[in-house]
């Protein structure tokens, strides 16, 4: 196709001058031929962005609050919407989870006829992703098409292959895309396709805006008693999410050094007193009644945590939640959990991930078996639910080697099982290992998905695999026994439930505030005045 400059008038009366675009069906066909970027000419106006989360992959199509994947907002999106909002510029959503179809998808896009759109590609979402930037295309071939998160920055070339994507923003996008923009509004645009993204200073940037989500929800009828999905029964509606900080300090080689591509080496969090004014913000706004943090390890920084209850307890909050954390780091910091439970910390994600001393090393986690089923032990007594992630049929493992995995389940007997057979994930250490040894068994994008169905790599066979993970969330007679006694007494046995009803119908709850002073690893003020200082860090 000949390249050439034409003037065109796009949305809002803003005249440009740009390449011409390839054919917006091009893609599908594998027929596109190369493009560059061509340079805007307006004349007057701020470019108005859509927002596209595309995050279909899982349960597809109309499946809107049918649990996590389909429950939950990206903070990604809502992050880079409150902060081009804040930089002045107009930004909606378009959420496929709550769409009919592609069909449906295309007659909202031409309702809502922005200038930009922006989405969010993990690898598992390159398909949807690419066939919603061809729908654009096709609804207005000028409109600009940018494309960020884990996958451009992880495979950029593979991205920009597509003609009909425009930019691609690498690592954190607020300041690019906000620069991207107004260099929209200033009538130019950057000629290099790749953008690479600036790590912004957390404690200055918005919150995550929520309400991009929660309003287009409404749009299509969802009822939101609960701004995000409770996953467990140990979180109460109405449910919300929160993220302390980005990136992480661990070295394991199915992630990294992808995690440090995105968000540079180790982690920056916010402070204690910015996640307590969001924590306040939210409570007022949406009445919270749980919510969990989404960082990859929040407890890795003891002091950030130990600082956090102090806080959390003294600002009034009671409201149970969750986060994630490392065996290792559970292993070594006993009084840093009982301060969590005495706060309201329900339990903890861990990513024990095998049961064999070999594979874990292999695999980088920094952890033991030994390690593994000790800080189970911790959770235990302090009364936190387990959350158990775990992979099966990684690089090299052996059908022994799976079973440890297997019997340390056994012991461990978590309170919900997360396992996943081992995908090579683009920017890991460990994807370049299958591609170095010829592994590798994902062919296509939608193989990404994490449900322990399909192998992903050369080496034990599926069927053996698929019995391993059936077997590994297989109760002994002793633990569902256990659990059984457990469940009647917590439901009819506990005379504290009474009490605490009763309480609260008689109006002597303190609407909530306080501090648990009583049960499993209850720690007082003073207590929690005498860890902080004794604290050292890791």
């Amino acid at each position: 196709m000949t390249l050439h400059r034409q003037d065109v008038t796009l949305n809002h009366g803003r005249t440009l001058a740009l390449m011409d675009n390839p054919d917006p069906g091009c893609w599908r066909r594998g027929a596109c031929s190369s493009r560059s970027a061509g340079a805007f000419r307006m004349t007057a106006g701020k470019p108005k962005t859509t927002f596209i989360y595309a995050g279909i992959a899982g349960k597809g199509f109309n499946s809107l609050k049918q649990g996590m994947d389909s429950g939950w907002i990206s903070h990604g999106l809502a992050s880079l919407s409150a902060y081009i909002k804040n930089e002045g510029f107009e930004a909606d959503l378009i959420d496929l989870r709550a769409l009919r179809g592609w069909e449906h998808f295309r007659e909202v896009l031409e309702q809502r006829n922005p200038d930009v759109v922006g989405l969010s590609m993990m690898s598992v979402d390159f398909n949807p992703v690419m066939e919603a930037v061809s729908i654009a295309k096709e609804v207005n071939p000028n409109i600009v098409t940018v494309v960020g998160g884990p996958h451009p920055t992880a495979e950029p070339d593979e991205v920009l292959e597509n003609p009909l994507v425009d930019y691609i923003v690498q690592a954190e996008g607020e300041i690019t895309f906000a620069n991207l923009l107004k260099s929209i509004e200033g009538g130019s645009l950057p000629q290099n396709r790749k953008l690479l993204g600036i790590h912004p200073n957390l404690n200055t940037i918005p919150y995550a805006d929520r309400d991009l989500f929660l309003n287009e929800w409404r749009k299509w009828g969802y009822d939101l008693v609960s701004p995000e999905v409770p996953f467990v029964k140990e979180l109460p509606a109405p449910f919300v999410t929160i993220i302390a900080g980005r990136g992480c300090r661990y070295k394991c080689n199915f992630c990294k050094p992808m995690e440090d591509f995105l968000f540079g080496k180790g982690t920056r969090r916010r402070s204690v007193d910015n996640v307590m004014a969001e924590l306040v913000l939210l409570r007022d706004r949406y009445g919270f009644a749980s919510f969990m943090f989404h960082d990859d390890c929040l407890t890795e920084d003891r002091d950030w945590v130990i600082e956090f209850c102090e806080k959390y307890a003294a600002a009034g909050f009671t409201q149970p939640f969750f986060c994630q954390s490392r065996a290792d780091i559970l292993y070594h910091h006993e009084d840093m959990v009982a301060l969590m439970a005495s706060v309201g910390l329900k339990g903890y994600f861990i990513g024990f991930e095998s049961g064999n001393n070999r594979v874990l090393n292999f695999i980088r986690k920094g952890t033991t078996r030994e390690k593994n089923i000790a800080a189970a032990e911790i959770c235990r007594k302090y009364g936190l639910t387990i959350w158990a992630n775990y992979m099966l049929g990684l690089p090299t493992e052996t059908k022994e080697e799976v079973m440890d995995t297997v019997s340390m389940l056994k012991i461990i007997d978590p309170d919900y099982y997360s396992p996943s057979f081992y995908t090579p994930h683009p920017g890991s250490d460990l994807y370049v290992y299958g591609i170095e040894h010829d592994l590798n068994l994902v062919m296509d994008h939608d193989s990404y998905r994490r449900n322990p169905t399909e192998a992903k790599i050369k080496g034990l066979p599926l069927e053996f695999l698929m019995w391993a993970r059936d077997e590994s969330q297989k109760r002994t007679f002793k633990n569902a026994a256990r659990r059984s006694v457990r469940s009647v007494w917590e439901k009819y046995g506990d005379p504290h439930k009474y009490v605490r009803k009763f309480k609260k119908l008689a109006g002597l709850d303190g609407g909530g505030g306080g501090i648990s002073t009583g049960g499993p690893g209850s720690t007082g003020k003073s207590d929690r005045r005498e860890l902080k200082q004794m604290s050292t860090g890791d």
